[in-house]
């Protein structure tokens, strides 16, 4: 009995042992597993990168489509739309152009497309070819269909989209812009074309150099034919070229600057002009709707400033030319910097136009600076705005000079 209740006991004793054992062995994977799962919790998401779209539409014009969206992208953002030259590609114009800097700090979207070598042997968009510059059809089409692929799937808002392109990208950023004027609210046409300057690869090259002459109101039908019947806003329009470039002739800066300020409606003679770095000189026409930089000196390539200046982007190479930050400049003309919002109209004041009889005119040319120090103008937003007809002037420093007019008390309008 004594030696039998002693075994029973030992056997207890033997499986309590490994119910114990089981028990530990359970809570220890039990506690990896947490602590697994804390870790993968704890482990950021991976940063931002140029990422390929791999379908955005029926694509008629066999085009590749990049993204790039910074971390922390809020919803309702705003996107460009970037368009390489020839020989380049997405990667090289996203990596070298300055872009993903301010995407990254003022919040928005990046569409880069690409062109396939078996569409151009030269991978430029096809600019010259009536069946890729039309409204709804080829590359254009297949372009407009990243901006709908982007609304849809990043919550890009469709208010706030823009283009910007080099050379032949420049020149389909202007087909962009003609053809879908209720997509694009600005533009960006870097060393590029006027809009169907050319419709066959013959008369392209003459395009390009010597360039072509038109007049103001036969380039603003060029446009106007590419959407007819529309009766929208049109675009903004920055315009840049180098004036030593052999590649694109000179020429078609002027031609361009004729092109768009007659779609606008708007003089071709400046309402202001600065001097800028870089040996580069800004003209601004209308209510900053238009504007033309020319970089003296510069080859046939895409303005950039390398380091770290907040107007400083980009890095020098073939085609990326060290003068100044055309990204920067570009993107606090569609609106993109501080927040975002694009300030098309002047914002509204309570000084009322004058009800008495004016003075003789009084005409005062200086700094936009100056003008606000002087109180014929103010600022807000980084602009400076005249006093009583609230024209915008454009940005509010000592670089942008400006002619004002007094036609009131208090009452200032741009152009003397």
């Amino acid at each position: 009995m004594t030696q039998f209740t002693f075994r029973n006991r030992e056997a207890a004793v033997r499986r309590s042992s490994y119910l114990l054992t089981r028990l530990t062995a359970v809570v220890a994977g039990l506690l990896l597993t947490v602590a697994g799962a804390l870790t993968l919790a704890a482990t950021p998401a991976q940063a931002a990168s140029l990422t390929q779209v791999a379908s955005f539409g029926s694509n008629p014009g066999n085009l590749t489509m990049y993204a790039y969206r910074p971390d922390n992208l809020p919803a309702n953002s705003p996107a460009v739309v970037l368009l390489h030259g020839c020989t380049q590609n997405a990667s090289g114009y996203f990596a070298n152009s300055g872009w993903q800097k301010y995407a990254d700090q003022w919040k928005f979207a990046l569409i880069v497309a690409e062109q396939k070598s078996g569409n151009n042997a030269n991978a430029c968009f096809n600019w010259f070819e009536p069946g890729d510059t039309a409204r709804g059809q080829g590359e254009a089409l297949s372009i407009k269909q990243m901006v709908d692929h982007a609304k849809t799937n990043f919550g890009v808002d469709g208010s706030r989209v823009y283009v910007s392109g080099l050379s032949a990208g420049a020149a389909m950023s202007a087909v962009m812009l003609a053809t879908y004027p209720d997509v694009f609210a600005a533009g960006s046409i870097i060393a590029g074309i006027p809009y169907r300057c050319a419709t066959s690869m013959v008369n392209a090259f003459s395009c390009m150099t010597p360039g072509t002459d038109k007049s103001p109101a036969a380039w603003g039908d060029l446009v106007r034919g590419a959407y007819s019947g529309y009766t929208g806003p049109r675009p903004r329009v920055a315009i840049w070229h180098g004036t030593s470039d052999y590649t694109v002739a000179p020429l078609n800066a002027t031609e361009s600057r004729d092109q768009w300020t007659n779609v606008r409606g708007i003089s071709q003679t400046p309402t202001s002009t600065s001097s800028l770095p870089g040996g580069t000189s800004l003209e601004v026409y209308g209510n900053d709707e238009v504007r033309l930089y020319r970089v003296s000196g510069m080859g046939h390539g895409t303005p950039v400033d390398p380091g770290s200046g907040a107007d400083q982007c980009g890095t020098a190479g073939a085609y990326f030319l060290d003068t100044i930050c055309s990204t920067y400049r570009d993107a606090v003309f569609f609106g993109l910097g501080g927040g975002g919002t694009d300030p098309t109209n002047p914002p509204p004041t309570t000084t009322p136009p004058p009800t008495t009889t004016p003075p003789a005119p009084t005409c005062v040319t200086a700094s936009n600076y100056a003008h606000v120090s002087a109180g014929r103008a103010y600022q807000s937003g980084g602009y400076a705005y005249a006093n009583g007809s609230n024209q915008r002037m454009g940005l509010y420093n000592t670089f942008y000079t400006s002619a004002l007019k007094q036609t009131g008390p208090n009452y200032w309008v741009v152009g003397c």
